[in-house]
């Protein structure tokens, strides 16, 4: 087990910029706190975020906020059939006058990316995201390219509208560190939300651009703290049986590979540091489960005929794995 490097001061320091970080954002976002929480703990934990909920929800505010609220740059790209994998990482081109290929950086070059209705392009398309997510790199004719830091994918799908699409394959899923899904808002917040937006209240700043609470810097730096937080033997070996459990649990076609493990670990430190712990416990770990692996097990065709959902088998398994004792 290696030793922590966080002190006290650094925990107080870490919790109170996590806790401005999503203030900032849910003021903006309204109604979708859980959702907040998630995306700013998928961004700690170097993750990328695949959004899934029908359109209106807010998903484009909710990247606008955070981005305006860590002070870094975003881009959005509305994903369609015809999208091209060049209007995504960029191409070269030549310029007439000097006679050079010159490089037109594409969207994806930026730290936080939109990627809006991602599986409406097809394969190919979404092909060109994988050497940025995973790599956070991007190549154009045969030149490397570092793409800055914080660096972040969230990609949003529609799940009540699969016409004209082209589902993500699972090898593409697998780069998403979590999969959040966005519901609608309470009656008060909905009531809230169609008052400030059709002027009836005084209160309408989350129009307005929102003053940064971190920088880009104080973000890497969170980062690094999230890293350096302690998880046991005891508790990497319990992320990893719930991981290995959905491979044969009853009800799953197949389950999630050993990205899911790494990915469950590095989401719980983040937890942990968000409630200002220098070490994992078992919650931090259950806390991120659903989030974790979602989207990477399949539910048997027999069990979702039945009306049974990933969630649900989840949860039976979460409760059937031995808790370690701390």
């Amino acid at each position: 087990m290696n030793e922590t490097a966080l002190s006290e001061s650094d925990l107080a320091q870490a919790s109170e910029w996590i806790t401005q970080l999503k203030q900032s954002v849910t003021r903006t976002l309204i109604g979708q706190e859980a959702v907040v929480d998630q995306v700013i703990k998928c961004l700690l934990a170097g993750g990328h975020l695949l959004l899934e909920g029908v359109p209106g929800l807010g998903k484009t505010l909710l990247v606008r906020a955070l981005a305006q609220s860590i002070s870094v740059n975003h881009h959005r790209i509305q994903f369609t059939p015809d999208l091209m994998p060049a209007d995504v990482t960029g191409h070269s081109l030549l310029d007439m006058k000097s006679g050079q290929y010159q490089v037109r950086k594409g969207p994806a070059f930026t730290n936080l990316l939109l990627a809006d209705e991602i599986n409406r392009a097809p394969a190919k398309t979404q092909a060109a995201l994988l050497e940025v997510m995973q790599e956070q790199q991007i190549t154009i004719d045969g030149n490397s390219y570092v793409l800055p830091s914080p660096f972040m994918v969230l990609a949003t799908q529609n799940p009540i509208d699969n016409e004209g699409t082209y589902p993500l394959p699972e090898a593409e899923l697998d780069r998403f560190m979590m999969k959040v899904v966005i519901t609608y808002p309470s009656l008060a917040d909905e009531i809230r939300l169609s008052l400030m937006n059709t002027g009836l209240q005084k209160n309408t700043s989350f129009s307005k651009k929102i003053d940064p609470v971190l920088t880009g810097e104080q973000v890497q730096t969170l980062k690094h703290w999230a890293s350096q937080v302690i998880a046991d033997d005891k508790i990497v070996e319990y992320a990893v049986a719930i991981v290995r459990a959905t491979r044969q649990w009853n009800g799953f076609e197949f389950g999630a590979g050993v990205r899911a493990s790494i990915a469950l670990i590095k989401a719980a430190k983040v937890n942990a540091l968000a409630r200002g712990q220098n070490f994992v416990s078992p919650d931090e770990v259950k806390q991120s489960v659903i989030d974790v692996l979602r989207h990477r097990v399949r539910v048997s065709a027999e069990r979702e005929i039945e009306g049974v959902t990933a969630e649900q088998l989840l949860h039976e398994l979460i409760s059937s794995i031995e808790v370690p004792r701390q």
